[in-house]
């Protein structure tokens, strides 16, 4: 039975993504397109149009007999609603079906513990919603993204290193308060997903994508399908020791790879060799007015992290690295120094197979990526994933 569900959902993705890339498009073509029998196609399009997924349109050419009916999103009254979660606000914003931001709503949190946080996020849905003026009931679902390790497929936050969650069921605290589907990840993995589904991944089987700014982060698509590790936990690349002797991570350890390159150990290490900086931006500021204390910071962190690119490229021999995050403002003066590295620490020609892509990011990309959660499970269904509920 479970793998009958399964390849329904698939072929209903298949169906789903053949509209989205080639619609409006009439059965027939959708036939062709996706190998699917064409008892099959109507059999399937008839459920996704009760489910509000798709709609009929115009009719199409004639190629000799009567004119077919075309097929297309219902992007006009099918929303997702993505959330990006920090440790003091979050950023919400209502999508449709090809992940375009219709309208968004920042909201301050005023406490830590897990129920005030859903109590006030589950109000500034009410108010996204009442801004878009948007029904609940045209809401597929919501994605929630955050920091720390997150185990995906039960909806629990393992671990926040923000605000000190351990093993808290967000998914279904939320989903209580909204009486509608809630879906959790990593933040990075949400970005990830977003790449994968609309972005430059959407046509690479294996990429990486890479955050720095508070943190460091890692995505990892393997195969065209999101990599999580056992329980949510795959990818904490900022915590790769690069020298047993370091700085003391917040982690417990030692020379993480994020005491070289996120910000606060930045402005920490610039503050260390005399430069009176308190936060990120002056730093930048510094070493755009040519301070040599900066620039040197920010040249030291971009050799560290591109030799732990290099290292990444030798065991993954990825297609594609997307480097994002707020850290990519300072790249004038960091990636120069990562570019060299990855040249110098590659192994063989490997450097040769990756395409590498920077691309800054604001909260919007976040929530944008927060919303794929909902969307993937319509778009690109994987195994270990129950098929989203539709009305």
């Amino acid at each position: 039975m479970a793998s009958r569900q399964l390849l329904k959902a698939l072929n209903r993705s298949s169906i789903l993504n053949a509209i989205k890339a080639y619609g409006p498009i009439a059965r027939a073509d959708i036939a062709r397109v996706t190998r699917l029998s064409p008892a099959a196609v109507t059999q399937l399009t008839e459920g996704l149009i009760q489910d509000g997924l798709i709609f009929e349109k115009q009719e199409g050419d004639s190629r000799g007999g009567r004119r077919p009916i075309l097929l297309a999103l219902n992007d006009t009254d099918t929303y997702v609603v993505g959330v990006k979660l920090a440790e003091t606000q979050a950023t919400l914003a209502l999508t449709d079906l090809n992940a375009d931001i219709l309208a968004r709503h920042r909201i301050q949190l005023t406490a830590l513990d897990p129920a005030t946080v859903c109590d006030e996020l589950a109000d500034g849905i009410q108010a996204l919603l009442r801004l878009a003026q948007v029904e609940q009931r045209h809401i597929l679902g919501v994605g929630v993204g955050l920091a720390g390790i997150v185990d995906s497929a039960a909806g629990i936050c393992r671990l926040s290193p923000y605000n000190g969650w351990r093993d808290v069921p967000l998914a279904d605290l939320l989903a209580e308060r909204l009486n509608s589907p809630v879906y959790l990840d990593n933040d990075v993995n949400t970005l990830t997903l977003v790449e994968r589904l609309y972005g430059p991944g959407q046509h690479v089987r294996d990429f990486l994508v890479l955050t720095i700014g508070r943190g460091v982060g890692m995505g990892m698509v393997a195969n065209g399908q999101v990599y999580r590790g056992t329980r949510g936990s795959g990818g904490e690349f900022g915590h790769v020791v690069v020298d047993t002797d370091g700085f003391l991570c917040a982690c417990g350890n030692r020379g993480c790879l994020e005491t070289f390159v996120a910000d606060p150990w930045l402005v920490r290490r610039a503050t260390i060799n005399g430069l009176d900086v308190a936060t990120p931006e002056a730093l930048l500021e510094a070493a755009q007015a040519g301070n040599p204390v900066a620039r040197h910071v920010f040249q030291d962190a971009g050799r560290v992290f591109g030799q732990s690119i290099a290292n990444l490229i030798n065991l993954f021999n990825p297609a594609l690295i997307i480097v994002s995050g707020e850290g990519v403002r300072a790249g004038d003066y960091l990636f120069p120094a990562m570019r060299e590295a990855m040249q110098r620490h590659t192994f063989g020609q490997l450097i040769e197979d990756v395409e590498m892509r920077i691309e800054p990011l604001s909260d919007d990309t976040w929530a944008r990526g927060a919303a794929s959660l909902v969307l993937g499970r319509i778009f690109a269904p994987s195994l270990n994933e129950q098929p989203i509920p539709v009305r």
